[in-house]
């Protein structure tokens, strides 16, 4: 893969003989970058990859998870396995990626969750098992959510325990975005279900809430068809909830408005106020957001440019795609009622393939990261292809970028 002669930062074409102040090609990478963000190609999937995930493991390896191969909802045949990548050096060197689980149907992507004082990791995510799932009259992305459980710091797995919420217990719908624990020990994970036989495709988001570690579900804000969505688009989507703390939820939801939407509950997440537009500019893209050291501070990674105002469905052909291509960051004190102004961090720097649309192309999205110390850690599923491994140390995220410091010489 060579680097193209040409990037696009803050939406406006650079050459890259003539990168601003401070930014730097990384061609090892296929990116540009600030300076003071460097890291390394993890993996080239010959099949293709889609959603990086991945937490420090109660035993203090790491371990990152993907799907590669198709995608789940594109066949009814085993198609892609759950991949999985464990390091024991803080990211120096890392084992080949291995099925992290075997079994017969094929996987979404890895949501993890390590409750509280627990040496338990939970692999949360959509579970599309032949018997409850579909790909006919557009109901391919839906299926039942569930979980599998280790006790061995993520070597072995159980077997999968589906959700039946409470309130509606044939529910449907997907969920790769991260989860979150609450104060009291509450388990939120955001699903979204949709309709791709609607024409524009029709989504509806909801939040699925246990206060007993698991054992029994309910769908927020209502059972299905009662869910969330952006007024004039009928859509809104991965949603990700965090916990603020003292009872304090805020969940940040995908739509096609242009701005990242944004909703609170002051009461365990039982109750949520209308999800409303956020400041954080954003395009049909999922939201990306994590806590910083002090477990108060929030980031959120964002694409800060929606160039698709004509919204007509999810289409890898639409110039909207190209929206994906930057990453910057901006930050809140105040449990996301208010950002700072957004920082560049990165963004493709990889020629076009001729054979594959922006979707591929142009992808630096479905980023996650963790902490280790005062170092972020950033797993990026680059063109759906390439695993980028990306550190930057808190200290240094005010000497990123904002948009007018890229236009100083």
């Amino acid at each position: 893969m060579n680097l193209a002669d040409t990037v696009e930062i803050n939406a406006k074409p650079i050459k890259l003989s003539a990168l601003p102040k401070g930014i730097v090609a990384r061609e090892s990478l296929g990116l540009v970058t600030h300076q003071r963000v460097d890291g390394k190609l993890l993996y080239a999937s010959p099949k293709g990859l889609f959603e990086v995930k991945g937490t420090i493991t109660p035993g203090g390896d790491w371990l990152i998870m993907f799907p590669e191969g198709l995608h789940y909802a594109s066949q009814t045949t085993k198609v892609n396995d759950l991949m999985a990548m464990r390091s024991s050096d803080r990211g120096k060197t890392w084992t080949a990626p291995a099925p992290a689980f075997k079994i017969d149907y094929n996987q979404h992507g890895f949501v993890p969750l390590i409750p509280r004082g627990s040496k338990r990791i939970y692999s949360f995510g959509t579970q599309p098992v032949w018997d409850k799932f579909s790909i006919k009259d557009g109901q391919g992305e839906n299926a039942p959510i569930g979980y599998r459980w280790s006790d061995d710091d993520g070597k072995t797995w159980s077997d999968v325990k589906l959700i039946e919420p409470v309130n509606d217990a044939g529910y449907r719908g997907m969920s790769v975005m991260r989860m979150c624990e609450t104060d009291a020990r509450t388990w939120i994970i955001g699903s979204h279900y949709g309709d791709w036989s609607k024409k524009p495709l029709i989504t509806r988001q909801y939040l699925l809430r246990s206060e007993d570690q698991g054992r029994t579900w309910t769908l927020l804000p209502d059972k299905h068809p009662n869910g969330w969505f952006a007024d004039g688009f009928s859509r809104m989507d991965e949603g990700r909830p965090i916990n603020l703390g003292g009872g304090r939820v805020l969940t940040m939801f995908r739509t096609p408005a242009g701005k990242l939407s944004a909703a609170w509950s002051d009461d365990d997440g039982k109750t949520w106020t209308k999800p409303a537009p956020s400041p954080l500019v954003h395009p049909d893209a999922p939201p990306m957001l994590y806590h910083l050291s002090d477990g108060k501070t929030l980031i959120a990674f964002h694409h800060n440019r929606h160039s698709q105002r004509q919204y007509t469905g999810l289409d890898g052909k639409m110039k909207g795609m190209l929206d994906r291509s930057e990453i910057w960051a901006a930050t809140s004190s105040n449990g996301g009622r208010t950002w700072s102004a957004p920082r560049f961090v990165f963004a493709n720097a990889l020629a076009p393939d001729p054979k594959k649309t922006g979707w591929h192309n142009a992808q630096c999205s479905y980023l996650d990261m963790f902490l280790d110390g005062d170092v972020l850690n950033i797993f990026v599923p680059h063109r759906w292809q390439r695993v980028l491994h990306l550190q930057l140390r808190e200290a240094d995220l005010g000497a990123l970028p904002t948009a007018e410091d890229l236009g100083k010489p």
